[in-house]
C-alpha cells in the first residue's frame, strides 16, 4: 500500500499536569505521533450549526512548551471556527502536523494549505460524521494538496464516544481512491475496534482512553501497530 502504520496516543486523555513526562512515556511505549486536539471549550456548538468556537483547550503556548521537552511529531488537529488564524502561531510553536475541518474552511482552503507548507507543517483536512466524503476530493486532488485526511469516526469534542463503524465505508472509498494517501482515524478506537478500522485502510490511528486508560499502554499500542500492518499486507 505504501503507507506506513502511525500510531498516535491522544494527549486530551493524558495527565495534563505531567504533559512532557505522559508524551515521553507514549513515545517510549512506541507511538509515532502525539495526537494533539486544539479545540473549543462549548463544543455544544458543533450540535447546533456548522461552526467550532476559537476558545482553546490546547493552543500554542502548550504545543511551545511541549516542543521544549519533546522531538516528537506533534499532530495538531484543529476544531476552531478559524484555522487561518492558528497557522503562524502553532507554527512558531513547533507543530508538526496541521489537520483543519473541511467544514469551516470551504471558502479558503488553497491558501490554508500554502500557508501551512509555508511553516514547515504538515497539512492535513478532517471531516465529521455527518460530512460526504466527497467534499475532501478537491483538497487531495489540487495542485497543492493537503497531504492526510482525518476521517472522525465520533462526534468530535467529547471523549470516551462509540465508535462509528458506518464510517469505515468512507476510508474504505479514499484509500481505492488514493493509495498513498495517509488516511487517519480519530474515535473510538482501541482493541475492539482496530480491526475494522485496519481492513478499511486506515494508517494512521488515533486512540485515547484505550491508550492511556490500560494497564499496559504499549501492548495496546503494538497490537494497533500489528493490526494495521497484517491488515496491509492481506489487500
Amino acid at each position: 500500500m505504501g503507507v506506513a502504520a502511525k500510531i498516535a496516543p491522544s494527549m486530551l486523555s493524558s495527565d495534563f499536569a505531567n504533559l512532557a513526562s505522559e508524551a515521553q512515556r507514549m513515545l517510549d511505549f512506541g507511538a509515532d505521533w502525539l495526537h494533539m486536539d486544539i479545540m473549543g471549550l462549548m463544543v455544544i456548538v458543533l450540535y447546533l450549526n456548522r461552526h467550532f468556537v476559537p476558545n482553546l483547550t490546547i493552543g500554542a503556548p502548550v504545543i511551545e512548551s511541549l516542543r521544549k521537552h519533546s522531538k516528537a511529531y506533534l499532530d495538531c488537529h484543529l476544531m476552531v471556527t478559524n484555522p487561518l488564524d492558528y497557522v503562524e502561531p502553532l507554527g512558531k510553536a513547533g507543530a508538526s502536523g496541521f489537520t483543519f475541518h473541511v467544514e469551516v474552511s470551504k471558502e479558503n482552503w488553497q491558501e490554508l494549505v500554502q500557508r501551512i507548507k509555508s511553516k514547515g507543517m504538515k497539512p492535513g483536512v478532517a471531516l465529521k460524521p455527518g460530512t460526504p466524503i466527497e467534499e475532501v476530493y478537491p483538497l487531495i486532488e489540487a495542485e497543492n494538496p493537503v497531504e492526510m485526511v482525518l476521517v472522525m469516526t465520533v462526534e468530535p469534542g467529547f471523549g470516551g464516544q462509540k465508535f462509528m463503524l458506518e464510517m469505515m465505508d468512507k476510508v474504505r472509498t479514499l484509500r481505492k481512491k488514493y493509495p498513498a494517501l495517509d488516511i487517519e482515524v480519530d474515535g473510538g478506537l482501541g482493541p475492539s475496534t482496530i480491526e475494522a478500522a485496519a481492513s478499511a485502510g486506515a494508517n494512521c490511528i488515533v486512540a485515547g482512553s484505550s491508550v492511556f486508560g490500560a494497564a499496559e499502554p504499549a501492548h495496546v499500542i503494538s497490537l494497533l501497530r500489528n493490526s494495521v500492518e497484517e491488515a496491509q499486507r492481506n489487500s
